[in-house]
């Protein structure tokens, strides 16, 4: 669609249409084939299928008519509320309804694993979302963006991505992966609904337009083009607080509840699974590789290409995974392990 059609001209984005379909497709097909073939796989809890429906929907509305349209060439704000929902919406979504299995398979490629492993650090991923939120809305990006269908699905999956860096260390839910600790998730929380935020008091304070993107902002939304980028700034802004600080919250009255019960309930609301040990043990692989070290079987070190082990069997430690036989990945002989949850996949916060 053109800005010269109107504001509210069809537009049917097969593009987004087809990624979003193939997308279920792999997910659903994937799972029932995992248990199929995979004896002790997780059942797809139906909690998780209504969560993971959620994302796809809130995907849809954030990628096809009419807000796609509505955020590239008419109105700021629609621009800005098609960000918050590609990033406060469909990854945390994503995480939770995800089955367990899929989640394990998806992450489990060494290159994406390692990025993960570090953008979990809220030193990274602090700095990693405010390039990309601020950047994405860059006058020039913005311009770009309007006139490219390309640029457009790059920055969109860029913003995607942004929102998962944002979304990983708060709910952990990503094999491997340790959660913050309560007090911690809720500071990092506030820490990122506020040092994006300068962007909006510039969309709030600033005397005139500053896209000339959405010059004709009056013909889709009624406003004159420097209403809405103010009113963009108070959407993005009390959004971001709105979302992050209620999540926050939770947080710290969950803890709050759990510090009152027993300490087996509190193992019980954030138990090690197998997937979390089996993917300590691909990331010694993966170093053991790369030191030169070489199996007894001359086979080397490296990635175990995918293959699930048997559910509630214990690997043998591998020199250079750290630790002795039976100690938890990660720890040394005198660190304390724990228990193995070989059944079910981790809770959702």
């Amino acid at each position: 669609m053109t800005a010269a059609e109107g504001p509210y001209a069809w537009e049917p984005h097969p593009g987004a249409w087809i990624v979003l379909v193939a997308a279920v497709v792999v997910v659903v097909v994937g799972h029932r084939r995992a248990r199929r073939s995979t004896p002790g796989t997780a059942p797809w809890p139906q909690r998780q299928i209504v969560t993971f429906t959620g994302a796809v929907l809130a995907a849809a509305v954030a990628l096809t008519w009419p807000l796609a349209d509505l955020a590239a060439h008419w109105s700021l704000t629609m621009l800005v509320a098609q960000r918050l929902l590609l990033v406060l919406a469909v990854p945390p979504l994503v995480l939770l309804g995800l089955p367990y299995d899929r989640l394990q398979r998806l992450t489990r490629p060494g290159p994406v694993d390692a990025v993960i492993e570090r953008c979990r650090r809220p030193a990274v991923a602090v700095p990693v979302f405010m390039v990309v939120a601020v950047g994405s809305m860059l006058t020039p990006v913005v311009e770009a963006q309007a006139s490219s269908a390309v640029v457009r699905a790059l920055v969109d999956l860029a913003v995607l991505a942004a929102g998962f860096v944002l979304w990983i260390p708060v709910i952990g839910r990503v094999p491997g992966i340790a959660r913050l600790r309560p007090v911690g998730r809720f500071s990092y929380l506030v820490i990122q609904s506020v040092l994006p935020a300068f962007l909006s008091f510039v969309y709030i304070f600033a005397r005139r337009p500053l896209y000339t993107t959405f010059a004709g902002s009056h013909r889709a939304v009624g406003m004159r083009p420097l209403n809405d980028q103010q009113i963009a700034g108070f959407v993005s802004k009390l959004g971001m607080l709105f979302v992050l600080l209620t999540v926050g919250a939770v947080v710290l009255t969950r803890a709050q509840r759990l510090d009152e019960r027993s300490a087996e309930a509190e193992a019980a609301e954030d138990p090690l699974l197998w997937g979390d040990v089996e993917r300590q043990f691909e990331r010694a692989d993966r170093r053991s590789g790369r030191s030169g070290w070489n199996s007894p079987d001359g086979t080397g070190g490296g990635e175990t290409g995918g293959a699930q082990r048997p559910v509630g069997t214990v690997p043998e430690t591998k020199p250079g995974a750290g630790g002795s036989a039976g100690a938890r990945p990660g720890t040394t002989e005198g660190d304390s392990g724990g228990d193995v949850d070989c059944d079910k996949p981790e809770p959702a916060p």
